[in-house]
């Protein structure tokens, strides 16, 4: 039943991100990630430099704060971004983005994101790629989370099981459970085994959504026979819902 390996498709088969009518189920259902090999030195969280201390240099500070200042003014955030931001020392173009990220600044971290690909230092990290998701699921940005898994695909990088689980989670955390349920079959196809620990950090996410946490829990149970799931009271988001409405009122 549970399928391990991931599916090769033609390059002709997958549905261009500027379709209209492309999904995310489109882009994340039955697409080949590359093999296990292909993200096993650079994703080592010992290695990755994603996965290090970031701390922003004085010319990082400077580019940061003049790209926020420029951001609304495209010619000229453009020019700033050939002129100081191409000559970033690595170690702070790396700490600009992370910061970024954590303000959710999702034009400037895009901008960012384009420019480390094109590095001569970068390489294909499961870490860099997993923030970029995770905040843009945070700001619900949909289109470019569709964007940023197609650059995934294309360099063979592969989630880890928690790191699926966390994923899922984000955006579920953000409303978007359509598209948390297409990374979950992904994780299905994953070469490495099911773990029972990103299942427990779905099902709390799907709290919301109980039909899908049924699916899941289905799962989850036939996959681990011997675990237990805990249910919460039926009441429990009628009581919340009752609550909110009470303080609204």
């Amino acid at each position: 039943m549970w399928r391990q390996g991931l599916r090769r498709v033609s390059s002709n088969l997958i549905t261009p991100l500027h379709h209209p009518n492309s999904s995310f189920r489109q882009i994340f259902s039955h697409q080949a990630l590359g093999s296990p090999s292909s993200t096993s030195g650079s994703s080592s969280p010992s290695l990755s430099i994603w996965r290090r201390k970031k701390e922003i240099g004085k010319e990082g500070l400077m580019v940061a704060k003049e790209l926020k200042r420029l951001q609304t003014n495209p010619i000229r955030l453009e020019r700033f971004m050939k002129s100081h931001v191409s000559r970033l020392l690595k170690s702070d173009l790396i700490a600009v983005l992370a910061e970024f990220q954590r303000q959710d600044l999702v034009f400037l971290s895009i901008k960012l994101y384009e420019v480390v690909r094109k590095e001569i230092w970068y390489r294909p990290d499961m870490f860099f790629y997993r923030d970029m998701l995770m905040m843009l699921a945070r700001n619900k940005r949909v289109d470019e989370a569709r964007s940023v898994w197609d650059d995934l695909r294309r360099e063979g990088v592969l989630f880890d099981q928690h790191t699926f689980g966390d994923l899922i989670r984000a955006f579920l955390d953000s409303g978007l459970p359509k598209e948390a349920m297409d990374i979950y079959e992904e994780m299905r196809l994953s070469p490495d085994p099911l773990l029972s620990l990103p299942y427990r950090v779905i099902l709390k996410g799907l709290l919301p959504y109980p039909e899908l946490r049924e699916k899941i829990k289905d799962d989850f149970l036939e996959l681990f026979p011997n675990m237990i799931v805990y249910d919460p009271p039926e009441d429990l988001f009628d009581d919340q819902q009752w609550e909110k409405d009470d303080v609204d009122g």
